[in-house]
């Protein structure tokens, strides 16, 4: 059987973090599928090439700020006259713990980009989706959302704050017409594990390439869930994790 399109041609996309690694794949992936583009970044260079490339329009984007993401939406707007999809995928390391190592900048700036950048994203973009008639938001959190990770407190935090800001939010906005979902890859070829990316491969942990989370993310994009959070796990087919039900008064 043919999978669904995750797009349709002229469909209007914003993509936060899109000038590198999962966000610039899958803007490649849905221009080649007939969508128009928008790519936010802070990375001005970067993010211009991808734009280029994909036919599409840059914007300068810190997510962490309220302003640039409305920004970046109006962007939107005024390119192209609506939006209908919005991926929040801007992502930081954290990197250190809560004991002497403890950064308080460097934890506002991950606490800022991962968890506010996705708050700040959905309100922003909301209005917009309502206007054109429903849409979808997707926001990539990580399995560092769904499990533990004791060697990173700080980015396991705001990924599960994502988690759950994407369950709670999915069967609110349903009946309004806009799908919420979440992305949650494992460890990928991207920057964000640059730093311990030798350390993974000695450990011999197999190492997400981008393309296949693209392809969990437009499988994603083509379903019709919302309120999900799919696994993209090496060796396994991606679909929404089943969550258990906590335990409820007696």
């Amino acid at each position: 059987m043919t999978p669904p399109p995750a797009v349709t041609p002229g469909q209007v996309v914003l993509i936060t973090g899109g000038g590198n690694g999962i966000g610039a794949g899958v803007a490649r992936r849905l221009a080649a599928e007939g969508a128009r583009l928008i790519i936010a970044d802070v990375d001005d260079a970067a993010g211009k090439a991808v734009a280029d490339e994909v036919g599409g329009a840059y914007v300068h984007c810190d997510v962490s700020s309220l302003d640039d993401n409305r920004a970046a939406v109006a962007a939107a707007l005024d390119r192209y006259g609506r939006l209908d999809i919005a991926f929040l995928n801007a992502g930081v390391a954290s990197g250190f713990g809560l004991g002497d190592d403890f950064d308080l900048a460097r934890y506002r700036r991950a606490m800022g980009v991962n968890l506010d950048g996705v708050v700040f994203g959905v309100h922003a973009a909301l209005p917009a989706l309502l206007a054109s008639g429903g849409g979808a938001i997707v926001a990539t959190a990580s399995m560092a959302g769904i499990v533990g990770i004791p060697s990173d407190p700080v980015y396991a935090a705001n990924k599960h704050a994502v988690v759950g800001l994407v369950r709670s939010l999915g069967p609110e906005l349903a009946p309004q017409g806009v799908r919420v979902q979440a992305l949650c890859p494992s460890f990928a070829d991207t920057a964000i594990i640059a730093t311990g990316k030798s350390t993974l491969e000695a450990m011999g942990f197999p190492i997400l390439a981008v393309s296949d989370v693209v392809d969990a993310f437009m499988r994603l994009l083509a379903s019709e869930g919302t309120g999900e959070c799919w696994f993209v796990v090496p060796g396994r087919e991606s679909e929404p994790f089943a969550f258990r039900r906590a335990p409820g008064p007696r």
